[in-house]
């Protein structure tokens, strides 16, 4: 059996998307790169397999009918945003900065979500408690399960949504720059990203 040996990898711009890319042209791109990383497979795929009970939006309304309205905004709002920065600094200039990005952005937006839905559900139970005491246990409950058990569970599918997303954005709304030759010697060294 023969084996090929891969070259070894030296310098960061030999590692997997180190490509520089910019915004596609045609606007459906983006569109589609918004709608396709909204749906993450794991909320479309159970969503069939487990019918969710209550459709209309409520306080017993399915986890994953919250997480996909949250996505539906949070993927459109995220491209706005990278649109915004790369006009502004340049940056991200490659597919990995892109995914980086939404994976950074959307574990803190998960992460903020999730301590706004346990300090919430905190002052809940100070408002329906018959006491001091018994509001006292109910906040600390409340913050046990939704603040520290909740919230690790909120960050790791918020950082899964957001690879997804990321990922989307990066191979369908993006394309690979064209190499420009510097002539004159003007142009100087490129910055990494």
């Amino acid at each position: 059996m023969i084996r090929a040996k891969l070259p070894p990898l030296e310098r960061p711009e030999d590692f997997p998307g180190q490509t520089r890319v910019t915004w596609r042209r045609e606007p459906h791109r983006i569109v589609l790169a918004a709608i396709l990383g909204a749906l993450w497979p794991p909320l479309i795929l159970t969503l069939p397999l487990w019918p969710p009970k209550n459709w209309i939006p409520g306080l017993e309304v399915d986890w994953r009918l919250v997480v996909l309205f949250i996505g539906l905004m949070a993927v459109p709002g995220g491209l706005w945003l990278l649109d915004k920065e790369r006009r502004w600094s340049g940056r991200p200039a490659t597919r990995l900065g892109v995914i980086w990005r939404f994976m950074f952005y959307g574990g803190l937006l998960a992460a903020g979500l999730g301590a706004l839905f346990a300090v919430v559900q905190s002052l809940l139970q100070w408002l329906h408690a018959s006491n001091v005491g018994e509001a006292v246990g109910g906040s600390e409950t409340s913050l046990l399960i939704y603040g520290v058990g909740g919230l690790s569970v909120a960050v790791l599918v918020g950082v899964s949504y957001a690879l997804w997303a990321g990922l989307c954005a990066a191979f369908i709304a993006f394309r690979p720059q064209p190499e420009v030759r510097d002539r004159l010697g003007l142009m100087g060294e490129r910055e990494p990203d």
